[in-house]
């Protein structure tokens, strides 16, 4: 009776310790929300396209070094529940513009000094706060990204989220992915279907620093397998 009594406590013990390390790993600490993280570092499974990091872009000129998504880490951590809610349904995200340094917004204003279509650095932009993501849906078995209004970066009027002169799959599409933004927090702009503003993005600062001064994981500019 005494042996099986300690034999119980000694199970339940074990299982009490095992438990603990699955849901807070050794030498795991939580995240500061604020700190600027590497998309890859939080959900590996979130594809890539950023199209400032090749000439496939507006301005058809590469600004940015490497080919990466930064974000303020409860921003990252919200777009990851959106990864893991789309992975449901087949589908999945792909990401063309994250955190952009100011230095390079000043670059990017030298080159096309319009605000209809660039943040004006005197004042900032939410993508320099590490707190707006442009992205778009694909299927997750292909990695093809879906029918959508239009490219990243046309701002003619079809993408407007109040055109709907579309197919009815496009517009779907496009509703399928505001749906999930906003689900997890996200803030859609209304001018740009492919652009959503993290939570709280007016409450982060302008920052310029260089993408190598952020801890990453090794990245590529492709879909993951």
């Amino acid at each position: 009776m005494q042996l099986s009594r300690i034999q119980f406590l000694f199970t339940f013990v074990i299982s009490l310790m095992i438990s603990l390390v699955i849901h807070n790993p050794i030498g795991a600490t939580p995240l500061n929300p604020t700190a600027m993280v590497d998309i890859r570092s939080i959900n590996p499974n979130i594809a890539l396209d950023i199209r400032y990091a090749t000439p496939n872009n507006f301005v058809k000129q590469k600004l940015y070094p490497e080919a990466r998504c930064i974000l303020r880490a409860a921003v990252a951590q919200q777009l990851s529940k959106v990864q893991s809610d789309l992975e449901t349904r087949g589908l999945g995200l792909k990401v063309y513009d994250c955190y952009r340094p100011l230095a390079i917004q000043r670059a990017l204003w030298k080159i096309k000094p319009d605000d209809r279509f660039v943040a004006n650095p005197k004042y900032g932009s939410r993508h320099n706060r590490g707190a707006a993501v442009d992205l778009t849906l694909i299927d997750r078995k292909t990695g093809k990204e879906l029918p959508m209004p239009t490219g990243f970066d046309d701002f003619s009027e079809r993408a407007s989220r109040s055109y709907n002169a579309l197919p009815q799959n496009v517009r779907q599409n496009r509703q399928t992915l505001e749906d999930a933004m906003v689900k997890a927090g996200f803030i859609p702009l209304a001018t740009e279907w492919w652009h959503f503003d993290g939570k709280g993005w007016q409450n982060y600062a302008i920052r310029d620093i260089p993408f190598n001064a952020i801890s990453s994981t090794p990245l590529n500019n492709s879909t993951p397998k």
